[in-house]
């Protein structure tokens, strides 16, 4: 039987805290699907469209058991559709955990059959958030070390475009 692991998110945009986590993810199941969310609560800064693109440019090459997909709806539904057992989590720090641990609280309620599989992100990339990297981008300053070059400049281009 083939474990499957769903990543879910905005990936607004991807970073290398993301990345580590699919990486590490794909070492642990024997399919990770990187799902991203095309119905959200969030203001995403780019379009589902371009969210795909972006991560299949820097995230997909050296990963042949992690697929790229869109998912709207209840997460566990979507889970259950795909066969999948495990929800992965990347946590940053303790601040993370408690909305975290909410989360997988709800979606075993809801599926008894789902586990949440957290990973800690290596400790390098355990200060980075999707947020202020927009915020530090907006602002002009380098995000080069948090995100790849194709996302930082899909940044600035966004950004520029907004000015």
């Amino acid at each position: 039987m083939e474990r499957v692991a769903v990543y879910p998110g905005t990936f607004d945009p991807v970073t290398f805290g993301h990345m580590n986590i699919i990486k590490r993810a794909a070492k642990l199941f024997d399919k990770v699907i990187m799902a991203v969310a095309n119905d959200n609560y969030k203001n995403t800064i780019f379009t589902l469209e371009e969210r795909l693109e972006l991560i299949r440019a820097c995230c997909l090459d050296d990963l042949p058991n992690v697929e790229l997909e869109t998912f709207e709806g209840l997460l566990v539904d979507y889970l259950e559709k795909k066969g999948a057992i495990a929800i992965i989590r990347g946590l940053r720090a303790v601040s993370d955990f408690e909305y975290e641990m909410k989360m997988a609280s709800i979606n075993k309620q809801l599926n008894q059959k789902i586990e949440t599989v957290f990973l800690m992100t290596d400790a390098e990339y355990s200060f980075i958030s999707s947020s202020l990297i927009k915020n530090v981008a907006e602002l002009g300053g380098d995000i080069e070390y948090f995100v790849p070059k194709i996302v930082a400049d899909a940044l600035r281009e966004k950004y520029k475009n907004r000015r």
